[in-house]
């Protein structure tokens, strides 16, 4: 039995052994206990000579114990030092006991709660490991991290379910009394070990939470940076692109001599505006994909959000470019026609 706050109060029953074995279980206790010995409390040989013996060599031995111990010679005398209800039946007591149960469940709960640990270790470990992960500065590189990340996230939520069934199954072994006898009142070590298992699986259910927490934002994180490459990636296409329409935009003259002429260029122009087209297409579309990135809180909005400018600009110079040069040679062509309406001049005679 154990005495909280001041010590430990050991029972030892060797009333079927030896003083042999009563000096050596007292030697073991005085040099190797864990805890603050408080008081031993003996029941000794109960045959005759060993009890005489006892009687006489606990005497002589007294000092090497170095710990409080009482010698008794019946559970009565026991029941002076230690209410009956906290004692089990072998001793007098009241309380059920099966040292084989105590065993396993302590065995159990001990492996459990070592299972509990090194789970949450790996989950920190693994869970480090992404963190000090670097981006990578491509699409395909950072699709295969998704992927390797993904996997490796399964397996371990796979070690966690294995945790977590293994805690729900040893609550089950503790309350299985319950199961047969509802009116079962369980015994003080029952009811540490019930404490314990759920304390433990409160751990792992939180440990899981904080895990999944994290994996969510490692996850969106590498999806957004798979978004990012892509932008990039057709943001530097439709980039060189957009140069190319430019340079012929800026070679095309729209000065006309005629209005033969004029028509001409206006066809060659309208033809050039269908051909690029499909390039702006690609640019206004690029630049609302950009915005909806900035909207969606991305966190590489600074980088996104100058080239959603540059495209918005650039589009509007060239569609102003386009509208400028039509309506010079629209003008062009007005002005060809009246011209050609207007009698030749003729001196005077």
């Amino acid at each position: 039995a154990a005495a909280s706050g001041v010590g430990f109060v050991l029972v030892v029953d060797r009333r079927l052994d030896r003083w042999a074995a009563v000096k050596a279980t007292l030697l073991r206790i005085a040099g190797s206990f864990p805890g603050n010995v408080a008081l031993v409390l003996v029941l000794r040989p109960s045959t005759l000579f060993q009890r005489t013996l006892s009687d006489f060599l606990f005497k002589v031995n007294r000092d090497e114990f170095k710990m409080k111990v009482v010698m008794l010679s019946s559970v009565t005398e026991l029941h002076a030092y230690i209410d009956p209800a906290q004692l089990t039946t072998d001793l007098g007591g009241s309380q059920q006991y099966n040292h084989d149960n105590w065993i396993s469940h302590r065995t159990a709960i001990e492996a459990f709660a070592l299972m509990v640990k090194t789970t949450a270790q790996t989950l920190q470990a693994f869970g480090t490991e992404l963190a000090e992960t670097e981006l990578p500065n491509d699409a395909p590189a950072t699709s295969g991290l998704l992927d390797t990340h993904g996997l490796q996230k399964g397996r371990m939520k796979d070690e966690l379910q294995v945790a977590l069934l293994q805690g729900s199954h040893l609550l089950e072994c503790i309350n299985e009394p319950l199961q047969s006898d509802p009116e079962y009142g369980m015994t003080h070590d029952e009811l540490d070990n019930l404490a314990t298992v759920q304390r433990l699986l409160g751990q792992l259910d939180e440990t899981e939470k904080a895990f999944d927490g994290f994996w969510e934002r490692h996850r969106t994180k590498l999806e957004q940076c798979l978004q990012l490459r892509h932008f990039e990636q057709r943001f530097r296409e439709v980039r060189a692109q957009l140069d190319v329409l430019w340079d012929r935009l800026s070679e095309f003259s729209e000065v006309s001599i005629s209005p033969a002429h004029a028509d001409h260029v206006l066809r060659e122009l309208i033809g050039h505006e269908e051909k690029a087209c499909e390039v702006l297409d690609r640019a206004r579309s690029l630049a609302v994909d950009g915005a909806v990135l900035i909207d969606s809180d991305h966190y590489a909005e600074d980088c996104i959000r100058p080239k959603v400018s540059e495209l918005r600009g650039f589009l509007e110079k060239v569609s102003s470019t386009l509208r400028s040069k039509r309506s010079l040679l629209l003008r062009a062509m007005e002005l060809h026609t009246r011209l050609e309406k207007v009698p030749p001049f003729t001196s005077a005679r």
